[in-house]
């Protein structure tokens, strides 16, 4: 963060600032228990917890100042506080103004599924020439998307912003501070349907993100995806995939299972010969999103190239991992849904040498979409012939269980957490073999148990 003082950061939110207004401000934090001296605490309010709570010791462990909704009962004359309506809009107002001292390209990125492995690839690409600043993990909303802005400095030379949303007019909210000058949907699915009432309604909320488009901005969207083709923003438009109509063409596609995938993107500029060291054929479709982007931005052929065959990806975010007596432990734990749950059973079958153990657990937030989704992806587990399923949740037990067995696995087994599964996971995890983990984060924490398969001291 580039120095502002007090007084530029009252202008911004549009508050009422208590204290010196030449204050230096070049750090902020919405923690109190780790705070910078001399940075800038942002009280936020939850259902649970009243930031404002932790002011004074925010400010006795040496903050500069802070945000407040309401004054503390004592004001210290040594600090700044800067009254405003609501803290969490003031750091999305902060970021907004502070966004728009930087003359740089920034993409902003949305959509049901892919957003952090399409944020990593893209940021890759970009950093072959640029300087690039990218979401860190997937800290993609109200707090983290702002916070993500405010770390800009006068070294970056272009952002990678992902926003992700649980309700109507998030996207927009974020993309006002934003201000994208490339702005991509990567797909529209049955996600959060618990807050939507439909895709049509997930659709119409992640289209706000062309709402803040800046002058002569690009829209990039998947072509290949229906709902998506419905859209017909008032913006020049790219639209990537396999169909026909795709303005950026995928050609030549070549699965190579666990090793990844090969495949040619056409462009009306260039070709490109792509190595994606990453396994699921929707890697193809975010590499072409991608190459639309970096085009934009001006990045050359052999930069393209050679940033998509580096790319590496999230923690949690299909990993293929090679443990001790040729085991293979397919993490794709941070989170899950029906779509991407069946793909990543689809990369298991493809192993070879040993057993192919799923452990699927339950994906949350699906709404009416949760009995059917369960269902698929356990009829799938016992079509493709995978081995072993274990299966963790009361939504996995009614729906996935029962398709799962009716498809054919000869190896069903539910457990009512990850605790209770990992005695018959270690029996059945022999040299050789495959384990997939995946389910939704919140519900099942796979990723703990990724943890203890690889520090597990197996022979």
């Amino acid at each position: 963060m580039i120095p502002i003082t007090t007084a530029q950061i009252c202008e911004a939110v549009q508050g009422v600032l208590f204290g010196d207004e030449h204050t230096a401000i070049s750090n902020l934090s919405t923690d109190s228990r780790t705070i910078p001296d001399g940075a800038w605490f942002v009280p936020l309010t939850g259902e649970r917890f009243d930031g404002h709570d932790y002011i004074d010791m925010a400010l006795e462990r040496g903050a500069a100042g802070c945000f407040c909704a309401r004054l503390p009962g004592k004001v210290r004359d040594d600090r700044a506080y800067i009254l405003v309506e609501d803290t969490k809009r003031a750091l999305r107002d902060l970021s907004a103004w502070y966004r728009n001292q930087f003359d740089i390209p920034i993409v902003q990125i949305t959509g049901s599924m892919g957003k952090t492995t399409f944020k990593e690839l893209l940021a890759g690409i970009l950093a072959r020439r640029y300087n690039t600043l990218k979401t860190p993990g997937n800290l993609n909303g109200d707090i983290g998307a702002p916070l993500t802005l405010l770390s800009l400095t006068s070294e970056h030379q272009a952002a990678v912003i992902e926003t992700g949303m649980d309700e109507f007019g998030q996207i927009r909210y974020l993309g006002q501070a934003i201000r994208p000058d490339v702005a991509v949907i990567t797909i529209i699915d049955d996600v959060h349907l618990s807050h939507f009432g439909s895709r049509e309604d997930i659709l119409h909320a992640k289209a706000e993100i062309f709402e803040n488009l800046r002058p002569g901005g690009l829209a990039v969207l998947n072509g290949d995806d229906a709902l998506l083709n419905t859209l017909h923003p008032d913006c020049e438009t790219v639209r990537c995939g396999q169909s026909p109509d795709c303005a950026v063409r995928i050609a030549d596609l070549e699965d190579l299972g666990l090793e990844g995938v090969r495949c040619t993107v056409v462009t009306q500029q260039d070709s490109y010969p792509l190595t994606i060291p990453a396994p699921g054929v929707h890697m193809a479709e975010l590499a072409a999103l991608a190459i639309a982007a970096a085009e934009r931005l001006g990045l050359t052929k052999e930069e393209i190239i050679s940033g998509v065959a580096s790319y590496a990806p999230a923690d949690n975010r299909l990993r293929i991992e090679r443990l001790p007596g040729n085991r293979v432990m397919i993490n794709d734990s941070y989170n899950a849904n029906p779509r991407s749950v069946r793909a990543d059973v689809k990369i298991l079958s493809q192993h070879r040498g040993g057993k192919r153990i799923a452990m699927l657990g339950d994906m949350t937030e699906l709404g009416t979409a949760e009995a059917p989704g369960h269902r698929s992806v356990g009829e799938l587990v016992g079509r493709l012939g995978i081995e072993v399923l274990l299966a963790v949740g009361p939504r996995s037990r009614e729906h996935m269980v029962p398709a799962a067995q009716a498809a054919g696995c000869p190896d069903v087994r539910w457990y009512p957490d990850r605790e209770s599964a990992k005695e018959d996971l270690l029996a059945l995890f022999a040299p050789g073999d495959a384990i997939l983990l995946k389910a939704s984060h919140f519900f099942g924490r796979f990723d703990l148990m990724a943890d203890y398969l690889r520090e597990y001291p197996f022979q």
